[in-house]
């Protein structure tokens, strides 16, 4: 096996002992100082199992059920979303559905052709290769993606020059499970080739209690209803960051109390780290305070917002503003960012006189405090 991609047998029946009862009913203390190894044992291993999403997962479901009947490799399957949805858990789910192993690569791994050929050449039939973040691959290993996940084959180039030869190998059938969170990169020939695309939604807040109630009992944690509201409240629509903040709150739990969480105990975790009773966390509020406090809420340009609050353009596009663009507190305009009234009210600000009534807030050249 090569260093850039790992195999997990999850759908086989002689490894599948992560649906025997022992196992699925709490996650080993012991192996909990390994944040990965938790996220893993917390991630349902079924589509029945699955919450949230319906549409997709319903979709997926019947994708599934007719390949087994046919006794083929299912279509090629595209799945993207934002972080934390779910693309990684729905992809090992698809193994166990079809009781296949699944290799596991990502996108970056792949720079050179000759390591998604390594790769392919060694699947088997009917198998599952995971494909995360499959819009960073290098556009050699693009091109020769194409032809294997269309004609099940890649050529193999042997020698240089003039004098190089192709020797075509052919490939038993597969399904490529590709995820990504940026599908726009994705280059139109490679999209057209997935057979099944899935676009996963930010989940509502009675999934994630859903989803908070499992992972509470995997992890042996006793959590009131109320808890759960207000964790899943706070968990921006997102079941990473719910089960993130769950063992957080059960952390504070422990230490600060008899070890059961209550909405008290909930509501003091998520304060002490930073994540206010709407999902903001630190840098949500240093943007809308930059951009309200020091431009008089814009627009402001993504580069000199990111200045203002120390962080790059890119971190504060992908990680802070979606979801402030999402809650109603940002707006991307051609001239820059500018603040809706909902972000001067969070802040406790009051908006300037000329923007009351208007949705969004304009800024007359002069970056005044309004409080």
């Amino acid at each position: 096996m090569s260093g850039f991609a790992s195999e997990i047998r999850e759908g086989t029946p002689e490894s599948d002992d992560a649906r025997s009862p022992e196992s699925s009913r709490v996650v080993d203390p012991a192996r909990e100082n390994d944040e990965q190894i938790v996220e893993a044992a917390l991630r349902p291993k079924r589509l029945a199992d699955f919450p949230g999403q319906p549409r997709v997962r319903d979709q997926l479901d019947l994708v599934l059920r007719a390949a087994r009947q046919r006794g083929t490799a299912p279509d090629h399957i595209l799945l993207s979303g934002p972080p934390g949805l779910g693309k990684t858990t729905l992809a090992m789910i698809v193994a166990a559905e079809l009781e296949q192993p699944i290799r596991v690569t990502s996108g970056p791994a792949i720079q050179h052709a000759g390591d998604l050929a390594a790769i392919l050449s060694s699947l088997a039939e009917h198998e599952v290769l995971f494909l995360d973040e499959i819009h960073r691959m290098s556009r050699a290993a693009e091109e020769m993606l194409y032809l294997a996940m269309e004609d099940f084959r890649v050529d193999i180039i042997v020698g240089k020059g003039p004098g190089a030869t192709a020797i075509p190998l052919e490939l038993p059938p597969f399904t490529v499970v590709g995820a990504t969170t940026r599908d726009g990169l994705l280059p139109a020939p490679l999209r057209d080739r997935f057979g099944f695309t899935g676009r996963l939604d930010f989940y509502d807040p009675a999934d994630l209690a859903r989803i908070l109630r499992r992972s509470a009992g995997l992890l042996a944690v006793q959590i009131d209803d109320d808890a759960v509201v207000e964790i899943a409240g706070r968990s921006r629509g997102t079941p990473r960051i719910a089960n993130r903040l769950l063992r957080r709150v059960r952390d504070w739990a422990q230490v600060h109390g008899d070890g059961r969480i209550d909405r008290g105990a909930a509501a003091a975790a998520l304060d002490l780290f930073d994540v206010d009773p709407v999902g903001l966390d630190r840098l949500d509020r240093a943007v809308l305070d930059a951009l309200c406090r020091k431009y008089g809420g814009g627009p402001v340009g993504i580069t000199t917002l990111a200045v203002a609050v120390g962080e790059e353009p890119d971190t504060v596009e992908t990680v802070a503003e979606p979801y402030l663009v999402r809650q109603g507190f940002l707006e991307r305009t051609a001239r820059g960012r500018t603040a809706l009234r909902a972000a001067w009210t969070h802040l406790g600000l009051i908006p300037p006189h000329t923007a009351i009534g208007q949705d969004v807030l304009p800024f007359d050249g002069v970056a005044t405090r309004f409080e």
